[in-house]
């Protein structure tokens, strides 16, 4: 399959982040923040978030005080961080670097933002929609200084997975008519299956994640195992697991990097 396909995840932030963020969904998205960040100091700390979709996980350390940086391929997520910062009265500018963690010009930008690494690197549902996601991850942890705390969230593999794999791509390749009918029918589907507004997490609205969810490709995933065993080859330790309530959901994992 032609992994050139790519989801505009950019323009859905910036619709979610127009149309849907709420001062409910911040206090949500804050409070699911802290659960993941529990027992981490980010006072000072030098975090960066690679992946920052509608910036919630930038403005949310910004105020817990942490020195933030933002990276995101898509330019359209810097006018979705503008308008959800709108909600954050408090904050300052965010430098920003726009390219692929994938690419050694936008490692190097993020790199000379903190020259000796970063206490804190965070990416969250972003690494598996790069196209080579255990290169993404490789170079995501190369940004982590000793001792410091890589935070991401992979797709949980499934017996399922693959045959996702192939709608996400009918669905990019689908004219926008056909893209509208299979939204529907699949927002349709998930509320039957039990999910809808009342079960969102980190401040997210149940049509948007729809949309995040059947259309984001490029679509990789892994298992517990196979994320475990990659960290612990380049040196760090899990600290917390929280798994995805559901089958191909997201696993969220905190790793330390040892000294």
């Amino acid at each position: 399959m032609n992994k050139a396909i790519v989801f505009d995840f950019g323009q859905n932030w910036l619709n979610y982040s127009e149309k849907a963020l709420s001062d409910d969904k911040v206090r949500q998205a804050s409070a699911d923040f802290d659960k993941l960040f529990d027992g981490i100091d980010l006072v000072g700390r030098q975090m960066v978030d690679i992946g920052f979709g509608q910036g919630l996980g930038l403005l949310i350390a910004q105020s817990k005080q942490a020195n933030v940086v933002g990276c995101d391929i898509n330019p359209t997520c810097y006018a979705a961080l503008e308008q959800s910062q709108k909600h954050f009265p408090d904050s300052t500018k965010i430098p920003v670097v726009i390219g692929s963690i994938l690419d050694k010009d936008t490692l190097a930008q993020l790199k000379q933002q903190a020259p000796e690494g970063y206490d804190i690197v965070h990416s969250w549902g972003v690494l598996h929609h790069t196209g080579n996601m255990w290169q993404a991850i490789s170079n995501a942890t190369s940004l982590v200084k000793n001792d410091g705390y890589f935070i991401l969230a992979i797709y949980n593999k499934h017996w399922t997975s693959p045959i996702w794999t192939v709608i996400k791509w009918i669905y990019n390749k689908a004219p926008v008519a056909l893209q509208k009918g299979m939204i529907k029918f699949f927002t349709f589907l998930f509320k039957k299956a039990g999910f809808s507004e009342s079960t969102a997490t980190r401040g997210m609205d149940y049509t948007f994640d729809v949309i995040d969810w059947v259309g984001g490709y490029p679509y990789e995933y892994a298992s517990k195992k196979e994320i475990q065993d990659v960290l612990q080859s380049k040196g760090f330790s899990l600290k917390h697991y929280f798994p995805t309530k559901g089958n191909t959901g997201c696993n969220e994992f905190v790793f330390k990097k040892n000294k």
